[in-house]
């Protein structure tokens, strides 16, 4: 079975690309750059790099293809095979565009060392950052591409990047206090603060610290400005440099918007603000991403690092969640607890950093996944219903169509990259539709309906597998002592009696 799809890439209100097709584009990029030789630079070769237009002549027309081959479900002799084919195609000027794009999100930069900010048309010698080769291997990890030159560059820089969490339907950061919080922690520094004995080491270029994504935000021992020594400060450029290479931010001012929330919430203050740039740019009054702006932590900020600091409160989400799961339903606390973990950005961050160390994070990635393919579904056949005579209708499902291949290939499908421990004949039924030939039209909407429920079946088995293997795990894990203590996990306990009720509602409408 074939699925082709020519992407479009989404773009959000403000014109940016979706984050998620953005890296699927990079990585797709970088797949077919493989493998990236020695180009010389200035008196040196430079192993691992590519050439300005050579990617952007990539870019003209990039393909790329998952496939799995399985036995038919109905005839075990014969091999059936299902393939999904994304491709991308763009003019020479949007390629370039494209690529300086990648240059600011961090995950490419100059291989002569040096801090370029322009991408050329052709002529410069480019390399992956830590952050680019983190968001190439997560996607080769999630299609089964092994690739010798992948385990290499793994090998040689992997960062442990923050994985912010997005809204699903317009690709804004998630900013809640909590959520702001825990990349708090990671930016004052996972093993205590980066302190230099020197300003000017301090508030040097080099960004060698960030490589592993658990240093700090570096930060001068003692400065002193206005005539008074302070201890600890760095940088507005220091903390945006840090937000940039040790976060999935794509852009500077999704950095500078987490920074002025680590103001706004009262983790650090200004000692010295950048009037010039406050008076440039409207909007920049709490806090300013240049070399001459300088801050420290406030005492809440020493007090929320060293997990004196309670939170006490309960999230919108959070509230949301409890007034759908009422209604006197007795349910097992490990799968409460799960619940309130998906419904609060903060704690799905953490849950999802612990299972990307336990080796389990292809079962969140695939339970959100399922919540936005459904999502988009039923957007997609609502459209056709309103329109059944439009091409552009019947356009959007089969894109949806190719998407449910995608999510079977990666995660469902025998021997696939991410597989997943499900129920034999559950599998067995997916493997039946899937390898099935789709029809047309209105035949392909009735397919879309049973590949729905039998997604949403092995969702709920993956939830469950969750609440009663991995959330005991997190739970109990010490590097999340601080956050999880301001949470009243104790609280949900077992009902007595009553029976479990299946979880048969769909989570698509979950915030994301």
């Amino acid at each position: 079975m074939h699925q082709t799809s020519s992407r479009l890439l989404r773009m959000t209100d403000d014109d940016k690309p979706f984050t998620r097709d953005f890296k699927d584009l990079f990585s797709t990029l970088i797949v077919s750059l493989l493998p990236l030789s020695a180009h010389r630079v200035r008196l040196t070769k430079v192993e691992h790099t590519f050439l300005s237009e050579d990617a952007i002549n990539n870019l003209g027309s990039l393909k790329f293809s998952q496939s799995n081959r399985m036995p038919d479900p109905k005839d075990p002799s014969r091999i059936v095979t299902t393939t999904t084919t994304t491709t991308f195609s763009m003019a020479k000027d949007m390629a370039r565009s494209i690529c300086q794009r990648f240059l600011e999100a961090r995950f490419i930069e100059s291989a002569d060392g040096r801090c370029q900010q322009v991408y050329n048309m052709k002529g410069s010698v480019w390399q992956l950052t830590p952050k680019g080769v983190c968001v190439l291997d997560r996607f080769c990890s999630r299609n089964g591409i092994q690739q010798k030159q992948v385990a290499e560059l793994v090998g040689n820089s992997i960062s442990q990047l923050v994985i912010l969490e997005r809204d699903g339907e317009t690709d804004k950061l998630i900013t809640d206090r909590a959520t702001i919080e825990v990349i708090f922690r990671r930016f004052v520094g996972a093993n205590g603060p980066n302190v230099k004995t020197s300003v000017s080491v301090a508030d040097s270029d080099s960004l060698s610290d960030y490589r592993d994504g658990l240093t700090g935000v570096k930060m001068a021992s003692d400065r002193k400005v206005g005539g008074k020594i302070y201890k600890e400060t760095f940088t507005g450029k220091a903390a945006t440099d840090w937000l940039m290479d040790c976060c999935t931010t794509v852009d500077r001012r999704e950095a500078f918007e987490i920074a002025s929330l680590f103001v706004e919430y009262d983790l650090i203050e200004s000692i010295q603000q950048d009037r010039s740039y406050m008076t440039q740019f409207q909007g920049s009054h709490l806090f300013q991403p240049t070399k001459h702006a300088i801050y420290q932590l406030t005492p809440k900020g020493k007090d929320l690092v060293n997990g004196s600091l309670s939170r006490g409160r309960t999230s919108e989400s959070e509230t949301a969640a409890a007034s759908r799961t009422g209604g006197g339903i007795a349910r097992d606390s490990n799968t409460q607890r799960l619940d309130k973990i998906l419904n609060d950005a903060a704690l799905r961050l953490l849950f999802r950093e612990n299972l990307r160390e336990t080796h389990c994070e292809e079962n969140l990635s695939f339970y959100i996944d399922v919540d936005e393919f459904v999502r988009q579904c039923r957007r997609a056949i609502r459209a056709v219903q309103k329109s059944p005579s439009n091409a552009a209708s019947m356009d959007g499902i089969k894109e949806i169509m190719a998407q449910a291949y995608g999510i079977y290939n990666a995660f469902l499908a025998p021997g696939s990259p991410c597989e997943l421990n499900i129920d034999h004949q559950l599998r067995n039924n997916l493997a039946t539709r899937m390898t099935k030939a789709v029809g047309q039209d209105v035949a392909m909407i009735e397919t879309l309906h049973e590949v729905t429920s039998l997604f949403e079946d092995a969702q709920n088995a993956v939830f469950k597998l969750m609440a009663s293997d991995s959330v005991p795990k997190f739970l109990r894990n010490p590097k999340y002592e601080h956050t999880l203590k301001n949470y009243d996990f104790d609280a949900i306990s077992t009902q007595p009696q009553g029976r479990l009720v299946e979880r048969s509602q769909s989570r698509s409408n979950r915030s994301k």
